[in-house]
């Protein structure tokens, strides 16, 4: 599974991550609900494989009743102080931007995730934990204690995960090729990635760096690539079906 996190942050991020979805190998994106292009990225996505992008860190909170003692000071989301939400928060939280979700979307989300992995706090994947198993959706993990405290909460997830966003682009043609031999040859993978034009709207630190990844996941080389090593990119549905 190629996944593209931050559809709707930025429209200049979402065109490129829908470029990269229809054009490219890119296979399954997730969306942010409270974000400056949420809406118009909502109905250029529909059709697609989009799960949710959990924020928790910037924005305003779209449960209505989210604590004001956990709103930043410019009345956001909890911000630094995200890993002392009680997890009754983070799960009405998690399903308020769920709900948002498939409202503007018009369809079922295919999972979950976290923006910047947020969930690495306890309390908060507890809280989106209680909502993947209502829902009856998948969540991404990104390491094996991540991995094992959902499943021990009957909550699928993927069985390897790669991907990463720094000073430099992650994912050039030769990490993925590389990334591509390196590819276990048991269970689901997900590749995480961060493809888009230069974002017009927000400020942030991962912006020269997804044209980068955009031009990777669009070269006819990776496709290729993928096509000889006999890989398939797919979304986490698969996961439902197991």
């Amino acid at each position: 599974m190629i996944n593209a996190d931050d559809l709707g942050y930025d429209p200049g991020i979402t065109r490129g991550i829908l470029q990269a979805l229809r054009e490219g190998v890119v296979s399954s994106s997730t969306l942010l609900v409270n974000a400056p292009d949420s809406g118009d990225a909502a109905r250029q996505a529909r059709g697609l494989a989009i799960g949710l992008h959990l924020n928790l860190d910037r924005g305003p909170p779209v449960d209505p009743a989210f604590p004001g003692e956990w709103r930043t000071v410019d009345g956001g989301l909890a911000g630094a102080r995200v890993g002392e939400l009680p997890a009754d928060v983070v799960e009405a939280e998690a399903l308020a931007q769920l709900e948002r979700l498939e409202r503007l979307l018009g369809q079922a989300a295919t999972h979950l995730d976290v923006h910047k992995h947020l969930h690495r706090h306890p309390q908060v994947l507890e809280g989106l934990a209680r909502v993947a198993r209502r829902a009856g959706l998948p969540v991404r993990s990104i390491d094996a204690r991540m991995r094992g405290a959902l499943r021990a909460w009957g909550v699928a997830t993927n069985d390897h995960f790669v991907g990463e966003s720094g000073a430099t682009a992650y994912w050039t043609p030769e990490h993925f090729s590389s990334a591509l031999a390196a590819l276990p040859g048991e269970g689901v993978t997900e590749w995480m990635c961060h493809p888009g034009h230069l974002p017009e709207v927000v400020t942030t630190r991962y912006a020269a760096q997804r044209e980068v990844e955009l031009g990777t996941f669009l070269e006819s080389r990776s496709r290729e690539a993928l096509e000889q090593a006999g890989v398939h990119p797919t979304d986490f549905r698969v996961l439902r079906a197991r």
